[in-house]
């Protein structure tokens, strides 16, 4: 596999803590370790985007105002990503971008000029590493109690937390079906 060129995120439940259907900025918390892990990519030269649903605006909770508010205060927070995209249909209109379909990741390598192949996709749920796969991505799990047991099960990789997965990243591909863990990681990275 050639080397990692771009690291896709999911927002809501990896970046920040997940507010269903938020449209306030105020609103919007990082989750711990965010600002180190995104702050690691960059400092590699490793191109950062976000790939999230957003059914809210389909539903009519959310305007697609209201999402571009809440993206910009997530890059006030993180830092200014290279790419954004963003879903806005919902989860029965057949669209091909709302994870767990690919659209969405192939369009954000697409963006920054990457194959997928060459990306990571970090989330939160199954639908974000099956979107990984299907772009042809790889695909790290970050549990959270919203994640069902038999996602964390069915994941090639998963990892305890966004900074953890963020230093498997660096230090080269996570092994296949390899739990992550931090102890084996030096503060900016590297193996120790």
């Amino acid at each position: 596999m050639s080397p990692v060129k771009a690291v896709l995120f999911d927002r809501d439940g990896t970046l920040v803590h997940d507010v269903p259907y938020n449209g306030d900025p105020d609103r919007v918390r990082t989750v711990d370790g965010a600002h180190e892990a995104v702050g690691l990519l960059r400092s590699r030269g490793i191109r950062t985007g976000v790939v999230t649903n957003q059914s809210g605006i389909a539903r009519g909770l959310l305007t697609d105002a209201d999402v571009r508010r809440v993206n910009r205060r997530v890059d006030e927070l993180l830092g200014p990503f290279d790419v954004w995209s963003v879903c806005p249909h919902g989860p029965d209109d057949g669209c091909h971008c709302r994870k767990p379909e690919p659209g969405l990741i192939l369009w954000a390598a697409g963006r920054i000029c990457t194959a997928p192949a060459d990306c990571v996709v970090i989330g939160d749920i199954g639908a974000d590493v099956e979107a990984a796969r299907r772009a042809g991505a790889q695909g790290i799990l970050v549990p959270t109690p919203r994640t069902r047991p038999e996602e964390t099960a069915s994941a090639d990789h998963v990892a305890p937390d966004l900074l953890t997965a963020v230093r498997a990243v660096l230090t080269g591909p996570p092994l296949r079906s390899a739990l992550a863990t931090e102890a084996a990681h030096d503060a900016d990275g590297r193996p120790r």
